[in-house]
């Protein structure tokens, strides 16, 4: 038996002895704790830890962009990621990377997302820092959930990516330090929710998160287009002629420009880069998208309700806490109660707790306690 997990193990990290130089490999992997090995190496266990993990079962009824639209084909956070992960091995691929790291980082990205998407995310930082207690970023606790919330044993590299990927902010050039440590990582976290735009900043650790950062946009920036035209926000024939002149009209040819010039501009180097002209397509398409899809109409559907509904569940929450009685409360209140009690900031464990959840989940619990004000159950049919 011990015969067979040496051989299991050792084909299972023979293929890393190809990767490129500037690839993180798993003899280099770093925990945050001790555990018994198995077969598998570290990043791949990772990525088992996060695909088992209930925050990434919730991702199936999160927003990417449209809420409440009744069309099957519109992408969710869970297809999101899974479309990051494929760019993001596609080009680590090519680039002698590591596929694992990169794959565990890709899937991991956006647990911490919130219902509603980047509206949610806004709402329960403009809470957060109303209640004095940091900010909210969705970077910053997709590491909180996998770290602190589920208590998983996930490598520093992986919670690092993390961290770093922030795919709303664009530069052309993405280097990495090798030489960041555990200690850092952790003090980057902090500062994160401490300190204000924090998460935007941070420098990651290895190159593959250099890769999954480009490949979050490089996922969404086509695809948002092809779900605009969908629901009828956009038309194809409204993308920018010297856009599509060097990216192409759709999501295929987007994707696939993009990630041909990042290979061929990035291949044997210690950075991922695009070339010049690509760069300047890219950063237009981005601010025609904000433009016309994620500041439209649409896209922002019933957000001043669902603002006003994020406040009245966050300090219903609060008044649940702190007047529950347990013998007659019901189940749900029960499990909120559970949940918060384990921490021992409150008010930030009920921003955990909401920003866990999907939008149905959401929307029922304001269902449940707002409905003779507001009406809710016609969300549902847009």
């Amino acid at each position: 038996m011990n015969d067979i997990f040496t051989i299991a193990k050792s084909n299972m990290v023979s293929r890393e002895e190809l990767l490129s130089p500037y690839a993180c490999k798993s003899k280099d992997a770093i925990l945050l704790r001790e555990e018994t090995e198995d077969i598998r190496p570290t990043f791949y266990r990772d990525i088992d830890k996060i695909i088992h993990s209930s925050g990434y079962t919730r991702y199936i009824d999160k927003t990417q962009v449209f809420s409440f639209v009744q069309n099957d084909h519109i992408t969710h956070r869970v297809l999101h990621v899974q479309l990051v992960s494929k760019i993001a091995r596609t080009i680590g691929r090519s680039l002698n990377l590591n596929e694992d790291l990169i794959e565990a980082i890709s899937l991991g990205h956006d647990i911490g997302h919130t219902p509603f998407g980047h509206k949610g995310e806004e709402l329960l930082n403009k809470i957060c820092e109303k209640e004095k207690i940091g900010h909210f970023y969705h970077n910053v606790q997709s590491v909180r959930v996998l770290k602190d919330l589920e208590n998983l044993n996930i490598s520093v590299q992986t919670l690092d990516g993390i961290l770093a990927h922030n795919g709303e902010m664009l530069k052309n050039k993405y280097e990495f330090n090798k030489n960041k440590t555990k200690e850092e990582l952790l003090e980057d976290l902090n500062k994160g929710f401490e300190i204000k735009d924090y998460s935007k900043i941070i420098k990651p650790m290895t190159m593959e998160a250099c890769v999954v950062r480009l490949a979050d946009v490089i996922a969404y920036i086509g695809r948002d287009i092809e779900d605009a035209i969908s629901v009828g926000v956009i038309k194809r024939n409204n993308i920018p002629k010297d856009i599509i002149e060097v990216l192409g009209d759709n999501n295929s040819k987007i994707v696939d420009t993009l990630i041909r010039d990042i290979i061929l501009n990035s291949v044997d180097k210690p950075y991922i880069t695009f070339s010049k002209d690509k760069f300047e397509a890219l950063i237009a398409l981005l601010e025609w998208n904000y433009k016309k899809i994620y500041l439209s109409e649409e896209a922002n559907k019933n957000y001043d309700l669902i603002e006003e509904l994020f406040q009245e569940l966050y300090y219903k929450y609060i008044e649940i806490i702190e007047n529950i009685d347990l013998k007659s409360c019901t189940e749900s209140q029960k499990d909120l109660y559970e949940f918060v009690n384990k921490q021992e900031n409150k008010k930030r464990a009920v921003i955990d707790y909401i920003a866990g959840q999907t939008d149905n989940f959401f929307i029922k619990e304001c269902e449940l306690y707002f409905n003779y004000k507001y009406n809710l159950d016609r969300l549902r049919f847009f």
